[in-house]
């Protein structure tokens, strides 16, 4: 791992000398404080105790002792996790009985107190206490800061928080690092066939994750009504199991007959069997296929009209799925059942409710992700129906967001602006999970870094300012110089969507419906400048700054296929206003240097479901396209 190790002038403001021994943690590069565990220690909070001494030593230059409650107490203490010191102190804390994912953070004498709910409380209060009081920023998977302070004051602390979300993905090819997933705070790990580099599990001394089931036929934990009645084994013997469409029954691009209760039986068993493989597995999907088709017969229809007319298909769904879930109950009464609210079953049903193991994921995919999901006419009837699904749901909504363009992850995708707002709505309307769905397949898309971590932040706090959150991260990461330059090319490119209003959809191929030529020719030209400067950085301090070009010119890589794919267009529009292309001097150079740049940082893939074997007829297309 990469650490960016720098002097830190008043990254936190530190107490003068004068103060007394016991008023720091760390003093002269010397370790005052003992770092304490409970006797009976959980492997969680000794985890916590050891990331906490980790970062300490490093950061202070100290060896911080690291103890149990029976070692005599010797100045102060860093108590990590449910000590008996912890419980005294704080009369009432239980740790037991903490709200899930729960900190607390409190200072009482020269006590430091670092501890929560005993799955990950402790774990997340040493890493909140690392962020926000030392000064530590683990900004990618494989770069840290680590400011260097070798004196430490006792800090003054206060601070009991529960996470609004009590599931929490942001789903980026960097936060398959399972450490990196866990000190950002996330903790639910989903799988699919399209990912191109494995994801690791938390380890349970890392606190685990919650999981779904994950379907090997389909290669994916979602859509997994197929998975579970797979047609080519029961569609010869069951057509009645099936769809019924037009007055025929059928399996293509279908869905199940939800009123079939042989089916559901069947399914049922299929769900149990898969639960009892994987007993590692807290959610089960027992959802639609990923397209339309629902059963139409008699009596579906019935109980559509019933739920609030015909086009209700939520309302067959989850009384079906409420079944099921009764009966994995039985056997296990620790596991979700997850179904979907999505395109044709987003419409919330009147009358039926989920039971209390039931989740409901809302997906908010035919949206416009340059406005506001609240606020906007563009998403109006998305929000009705979160509103409506928020009285129906109670606590068990989740919600499904998208945060990328899929059709093509090397495209400039104007929405930072609205992903903090997008998250208190589904906050607002009750939401107790949310998975934020960004391009987890490509190594270098739209500023995939900066999303990660401040999803993943905002996940953790709702409340956070986003914009102060990338400006952190860009001052942080690139440096201010340098990340002054990359804030002005992404203020530009908002600047110019919002003032086009147009309907930005998660499945934009092109950029030309909210940036015009002379837009692009700006765009181009900023992030030029951002790739100068980043340069001249390196130039002046080469071991401080090393690798900073590298980090801008793999952000330049979206605008440059900007510029790839509109050649024709832009070319000529260099030639007829006789201003400068801002790109390579031919075409055949351009796709060159793209596909070198992409090479150079692992690009594999372009757009969703695509392999690394498509990622190269692609490149292959852009060669051939040169060579004419």
């Amino acid at each position: 791992m990469r650490k960016w190790v720098l002097r830190c002038v008043g990254l936190l403001a530190v107490a003068s000398s004068a103060f007394a021994e016991e008023s720091w943690l760390a003093r002269d590069g010397r370790a005052v404080a003992q770092i304490v565990i409970p006797e009976a220690a959980t492997s969680v909070e000794r985890t916590a105790a050891q990331e906490l001494r980790q970062h300490l030593d490093a950061v202070t230059g100290a060896a911080f002792a690291l103890v149990t409650e029976a070692a005599p107490k010797n100045g102060p203490r860093l108590l990590v996790g449910n000590t008996e010191a912890s419980r005294k102190l704080v009369p009432g804390f239980l740790a037991a009985q903490a709200a899930y994912d729960s900190i607390l953070l409190k200072t009482v004498g020269d006590e430091v107190i670092l501890a929560g709910h005993p799955q990950r409380g402790a774990l997340y209060a040493v890493y909140t206490f690392l962020e926000d009081e030392v000064g530590v920023r683990w900004w990618t998977s494989d770069e840290t800061f680590i400011p260097r302070r070798t004196d430490l004051p006792l800090p003054k602390l206060d601070v009991r928080y529960t996470p609004k979300l009590r599931f929490r993905e942001s789903y980026y090819l960097d936060a398959f690092n399972a450490l990196f997933k866990t000190r950002l705070k996330g903790n639910l790990s989903s799988r699919t066939r399209y990912m191109l580099a494995p994801m690791e599990m938390i380890p349970e001394a890392y606190g685990g994750n919650h999981r779904l089931i994950y379907f090997k036929g389909r290669g994916s934990a979602y859509h997994s009504f197929y998975e579970l009645i797979p047609p080519k084994v029961y569609f010869d013997q069951h057509p009645e199991w099936f769809s019924e469409i037009k007055g025929k029954r059928t399996h293509k691009k279908a869905q199940l007959c939800l009123t079939n209760d042989e089916m559901r039986r069947e399914l049922t068993k299929n769900a149990l069997a898969l639960l009892r493989e994987d007993p590692g597995a807290d959610i089960i999907q027992i959802s639609q296929n990923d397209h339309a088709g629902r059963c139409t017969c008699k009596a579906c229809l019935a109980i559509e009209q019933e739920e609030g007319g015909i086009g209700t298909a939520s309302g067959p769904l989850l009384r079906f799925v409420n079944q099921v879930a009764e009966d994995i109950e039985k056997e296990f009464p620790r596991v979700f059942v997850e179904t979907f609210a999505y395109q044709y079953t987003r419409k919330a049903p009147a009358k039926v409710r989920p039971r209390a193991n039931v989740l409901i994921r809302l997906c908010s995919i035919e949206c416009s992700f340059l406005q506001p999901l609240e606020g906007s006419k563009e998403n109006t009837a998305f929000v009705n129906d979160l509103a409506a699904w928020s009285q129906v749901a109670g606590g068990n909504l989740f919600g499904w967001d998208y945060v990328t363009s899929f059709s093509s992850y090397m495209l400039p995708h104007p929405n930072l602006r609205v992903l903090g707002p997008n998250i208190r709505t589904f906050v607002k309307y009750g939401a107790t999970g949310l998975f934020e769905q960004g391009d987890a397949l490509c190594a270098a898309g739209d500023f995939v870094r900066l999303r990660h971590w401040v999803l993943s932040h905002l996940l953790w706090n709702p409340d956070l300012d986003e914009g102060r959150l990338i400006d952190t991260f860009l001052n942080g990461y690139y440096g201010e110089k340098t990340g002054a330059a990359l804030k002005r090319y992404l203020d530009f490119i908002h600047d110019r969507a919002e003032r086009s209003g147009v309907y930005l959809g998660c499945y934009q191929q092109n950029v030309t419906k909210w940036l015009d030529a002379e837009g692009i020719f700006e765009a181009a030209r900023l992030m030029t400048t951002a790739l100068e400067t980043a340069r001249a950085e390196e130039v002046a301090d080469p071991v401080g700054r090393k690798g900073l070009t590298d980090k801008v010119l793999r952000e330049k890589l979206s605008i440059d296929h900007v510029l790839l794919i509109n050649d024709t267009m832009l070319r000529q529009h260099a030639l007829d206003t006789g201003k400068p292309f801002p790109g390579a001097s031919d075409f055949p150079t351009a796709v060159r240097e793209w596909i070198a740049t992409c090479e150079r940082f692992n690009v594999k893939a372009y757009r969703e479901t695509t392999t690394e074997e498509t990622f190269a007829t692609y490149k292959k297309t852009l060669i051939e396209r040169s060579q004419k």
